[in-house]
């Protein structure tokens, strides 16, 4: 077998991809046709704009969809001879069920580029938007009544809030993931030979992730608290699943494994969760200072209607815009972050094919062999690229709104 020439090449990764270009198809066909129904969504179409940051999202969202039918090999495996080739490069003695190129080259342990560089799309298209949905339900939990009510709470927060955006975020992250940190504090049992380790960062996810539940049972408490029979049961299911899932992502005591999450994963979203919050809150808050004068949230507190009514559904929907468009962008700054953090190796376990530990691994040869961090590189920068340029269109539609 030979190595690929260019353009073969660039015909082989075409054809790996076609999935997502199928998807893409449908989806940008049908999201146009019908974008004069569809409200905001649809309006992103009638920018070129923002059709272009919408393609480049989705194309790595599909991508990391289909991920397991794109990768052409094991992004953990490795094969002899394979070690810092170049892309398209033939591996030597493939099987006959093997796929016979490393379409993007080999790293420096001969594992195939390209689907490392697909299988980190995963990853980061998972973290970057838990984590930034994580921050946004601390953010709008805390800044709703934080700005409805005012007084010592709203001082409090804010200052709070204020401390940790004053805070450097790297360094931040360097004293809550180094091993002492992750390694001190107390233990704690909870039978059948489990024990917590109640450190900083464990402590920190402990908080960060019970804030779920108390956002939902809010939600369903100020909807249907004239319908106790249907808000007893939702609130019970909320608790549930809730109660689950915090003591087995918060505290790694899931008999069942379904919410079990690797530590360093879990630090990861605890973390990013906490450096994003602050700036949701100020976002939410200063949105309701604004809103709460308005009519109709007198009319609504001349009703007669509860303050967590209030603040859930009437103030929070018509401050929308400004969330959707901050919540497309913090996406792409929690994917340089997550990035960053791999780059300097406070991310997910060196192994990880994650696009800011691939980065970092490819930067040690990058003289001599550009490619292995080249790759995921780019890659990142399309993504943030994309989702910069669909938060601006969202911005500039909900401003004509």
């Amino acid at each position: 077998m030979t190595d690929l020439t260019t353009f073969e090449l660039i015909q082989q990764l075409l054809l790996r991809f076609l999935p997502v270009w199928a998807c893409m198809a449908v989806i940008l066909a049908g999201s146009i046709t019908t974008r004069r129904k569809t409200g905001l969504y649809g309006q992103i179409f009638d920018s070129p704009v923002g059709i272009a940051g919408f393609s480049l999202v989705l194309f790595w969202v599909l991508t990391a969809i289909f991920a397991n039918q794109i990768i052409t090999h094991d992004p953990y495996g490795q094969f002899s001879g394979m070690k810092n080739a170049f892309p398209g490069s033939a591996i030597p003695g493939a099987e006959e069920d093997t796929f016979p190129w490393y379409l993007l080259g080999g790293d420096n342990l001969a594992r195939d580029v390209f689907s490392r560089l697909v299988s980190g799309s995963r990853i980061v298209l998972t973290v970057s938007p838990v984590a930034t949905v994580f921050a946004f339900l601390v953010g709008i939990t805390l800044g709703l009544p934080a700005g409805y009510y005012g007084g010592r709470m709203d001082t409090a927060l804010t200052f709070t809030a204020n401390l940790i955006i004053a805070f450097p975020v790297i360094l931040l992250f360097y004293l809550l993931v180094t091993p002492e940190i992750r390694a001190g504090g107390p233990t704690i049992s909870f039978g059948a030979g489990h024990v917590w380790q109640a450190s900083v960062p464990n402590v920190l996810a402990a908080i960060i992730f019970v804030f779920p539940m108390i956002f939902f049972c809010l939600f369903w408490q100020s909807r249907f608290y004239v319908r106790p029979m249907l808000r007893n049961v939702l609130i019970a299911i909320t608790l549930g699943v809730g109660v689950w899932a915090y003591l087995g992502t918060a505290f790694d005591y899931d008999p069942t494994g379904i919410f079990l999450i690797e530590p360093g994963l879990k630090n990861i979203f605890a973390i990013i969760a906490m450096v994003g919050a602050p700036a949701k809150f100020r976002i939410v808050r200063g949105q309701v200072l604004d809103i709460k004068t308005r009519d109709f949230v007198a009319a609504a507190q001349t009703r007669g209607e509860r303050s967590w009514y209030i603040m859930l559904w009437e103030i929070l929907p018509n401050a929308r815009g400004p969330l959707i468009v901050d919540f497309c962008l913090r996406i792409g700054y929690t994917a340089i972050l997550l990035g960053a953090l791999g780059f300097f190796g406070l991310g997910l376990t060196p192994e990880s094919p994650d696009w800011g530990t691939t980065i970092n691994e490819g930067r040690k040869f990058l003289a001599l062999y550009a490619h292995p961090a080249l790759a995921p590189a780019l890659a990142l920068m399309s993504l943030v690229l994309g989702l910069n340029l669909l938060g601006d269109t969202l911005r500039e539609e909900s401003l004509k709104d």
